[in-house]
């Protein structure tokens, strides 16, 4: 069964060059040709495409508003942004919003059909450039340091100049428990040393 694909562009001759291309593959069908997001998205029930070719600066609605919208109503829909300027911040915007990867609106036909066949296949067709970006913004920050309320009742204990012995009392436990919480402390501080634990609890507000 063909893949379904919807076409916004504005600018009518190359929607419909793009459509023709498409066509003429085994794999892919257009099912709806667009110069406006509007138009398109109230037709989405309608058109339910696999992957959408958007044109970045539409009339009305963005290329990047409409690839949030049509992302809420279609989340698996693979959207194929196509631009005159590969390296533009509005190309990374889109790709933030939700879209697969880009063309250049002087691409070649084998070029269109491989990008079909790449997103289909679980691609991202876009240049290092802008993978480079895209994966800068979305690397995992630092996870939050998080210690156990029993973590933090050994460590104000140990700030406060208590030895183990003192702690196990104050506390009810055994010296080899606090070892062991100690231990953990020292693994989500990433330190060697009691001083440094409590200075670096201390530093991130932890106490």
């Amino acid at each position: 069964m063909k893949r379904k694909v919807v076409i916004i562009e504005d600018n009518i001759p190359l929607g419909e060059g793009f459509s023709e291309i498409i066509n003429q593959t085994p794999n892919f069908k257009v099912v709806g040709n667009y110069n406006n997001c509007e138009e398109a998205i109230k037709n989405l029930v309608y058109d339910k495409p696999d992957i959408c070719l958007m044109d970045i600066e539409l009339p009305g609605i963005s290329g990047v508003e409409g690839t949030k919208q049509i992302k809420k109503l279609l989340p698996k829909i693979n959207i194929i942004m196509v631009t005159v300027y590969e390296n533009s911040k509005i190309v990374f915007d889109a790709l933030c919003a939700g879209a697969t990867g880009y063309l250049t609106k002087n691409v070649s036909p084998s070029e269109i059909v491989d990008a079909l066949n790449e997103v289909e296949s679980g691609g991202a067709p876009m240049s290092i450039k802008i993978a480079k970006m895209v994966v800068g913004s979305f690397q995992k920050a630092p996870s939050k340091i998080e210690l156990s309320k029993r973590e933090k009742e050994v460590l104000i204990l140990l700030a406060e100049g208590n030895s183990y012995d003192v702690i196990a009392d104050k506390l009810y436990i055994s010296k080899n428990t606090i070892k062991f919480h100690l231990k953990n402390i020292y693994i989500k501080l990433q330190v060697n040393s009691n001083i440094e634990a409590v200075q670096k609890a201390n530093k991130e507000n932890l106490l």
